[in-house]
């Protein structure tokens, strides 16, 4: 008997609602604040804003994507920035016209050379070298090489800021920067997940935390190569700067930059996520165990998706440090450039990218006007307080810029408490 066949039919596509509507309450609140602080000052806010959005969507492809917690963002920030001056600033005679050059390229090839007689060393084994020996030979090597290398190291450097106070930039267009910005993050990111990725999710928030100190230490410690707490500033841009046609134009140019950025990242996330290789990604996410059964290679994915987000991170990195034209190792903080890429995260939606795009522009413009708004409401409450004889502080601007921690730290409990998975959160569909 035959039984008779029916077509599946699609479900119909959901009007998306939601986002319109917190898409309309978000383009209201630009539009307040550019009635509020003028045309100049809501550009920049912006332009801050789409950095930062690239910043979070790293993030949520990490988090999101693939359930890994890094709480070293800071760190990738600050290699992208650092990288962003290097190419950029231009060539210093001081350095380059004399031996300094030839001298720092010695003694950088003793390290490489070092690093290989170690990595050698760890290998004995295989000669039939017994493995406790083996272990001994490369240690006891290992802290010969370093003392020896390190004092060539700093003879070399001291007379490199004695001399010309640091080595200065390349020169480059600026764009080669952020590309070789979010290479090196990726390829720090890589060094990070080849060792920290076998973690469970909070020794890697730990991990990364700590690795991200370490760089920051490192930029600010190395006066020959970014002048440490001396900073480097102007940094150019790659676009017509302030000087040439004015702040507002200037900004706009550099906004419509960074939205083209935002735009084709969010294009190849969005492809990726519903391709093969991002249903995979979930797998390993939501199950494990089960996806390792499957023959999929856990550590491989986990990898590629944690160098993924580094390289964003880098590029959103530069694209900021190149923005505000100074690079400033001590500017990198965790509350700025973790913290608060997290909150962006969680409040649009880990995972979702038009989420994140969402959550970044709104946490950002609550980060940048709770100062003010903290500072307006002060003043209407001494000017009422004027008749009771309260007496006004000093500190009230400092006071107000201490106001967006709280505000930040109440909108993530509000978020946490009545929607925990973001405001737009990850939807995933299910194939039959």
């Amino acid at each position: 008997m035959n039984t008779p066949q029916t077509d599946s039919v699609p479900a119909p596509r959901r009007f998306p609602l939601r986002e319109v509507v917190l898409f309309a309450a978000l383009l209201v609140a630009v539009l307040g604040v550019y009635a509020m602080m003028g045309a100049a000052y809501s550009t920049r806010m912006l332009v801050e804003a789409a950095c930062y959005a690239i910043l979070a969507l790293g993030l949520t492809i990490q988090w999101g994507y693939a359930g890994q917690f890094n709480a070293g963002v800071m760190g990738f920030v600050a290699l992208g920035g650092f990288s962003a001056m290097f190419f950029s600033v231009p060539v210093n005679p001081d350095f380059w016209e004399t031996e300094l050059p030839g001298e720092l390229g010695r003694v950088l090839l003793y390290m490489v050379a070092a690093v290989l007689v170690v990595f050698g060393a760890t290998r004995l084994d295989r000669l039939g070298v017994p493995k406790k020996l083996r272990t001994v030979i490369a240690v006891i090597l290992a802290v010969v090489l370093y003392l020896v290398v390190i004092n060539a190291f700093r003879g070399v450097t001291d007379q490199i800021e004695s001399r010309a106070g640091f080595i200065g930039g390349l020169g480059l267009p600026v764009g080669v920067g952020w590309v070789v910005g979010g290479a090196l993050a990726g390829g720090v990111g890589y060094f990070i997940g080849r060792v920290c990725l076998g973690l469970r999710s909070d020794y890697l928030a730990i991990a990364t935390l700590g690795i991200a100190e370490i760089i920051k230490a490192f930029l600010k410690n190395s006066d020959w190569l970014t002048r440490g707490t001396a900073t480097v500033s102007p940094l150019p841009w790659p676009v017509p700067g302030p000087a040439e046609i004015g702040f507002t134009l200037a900004r706009a140019l550099y906004l419509s930059v960074t939205a083209m950025m935002i735009a084709v990242i969010f294009f190849l996330l969005t492809r990726a996520y519903h391709a093969p290789w991002g249903r995979m990604i979930r797998a390993i996410r939501d199950n494990e165990i089960s996806a390792a059964a499957m023959g999929k290679d856990i550590n491989k994915r986990r990898l590629e998706i944690f160098v993924l987000g580094c390289i964003l991170m880098g590029i959103g990195g530069a694209a900021l440090t190149s923005f505000n034209s100074m690079f400033d190792p001590q500017g990198y903080l965790p509350l700025n450039h973790t913290f608060l890429v997290l909150v962006m995260v969680i409040l649009g939606g880990p995972g979702n990218n038009l989420g994140t795009i969402f959550g970044a522009v709104a946490v950002y413009i609550i980060w940048i006007m709770s100062a003010p708004m903290a500072l307006y409401l002060m003043d209407m409450a001494m000017t009422l307080g004027a008749g009771l004889g309260w007496e006004t502080p000093t500190n009230m601007d400092s006071r107000a810029l201490q106001a967006r921690v709280f505000v930040i730290g109440l909108l993530i409990s509000l978020v946490l408490r009545y929607a925990p998975k973001g405001l737009l959160p990850e939807t995933v569909k299910h194939h039959d």
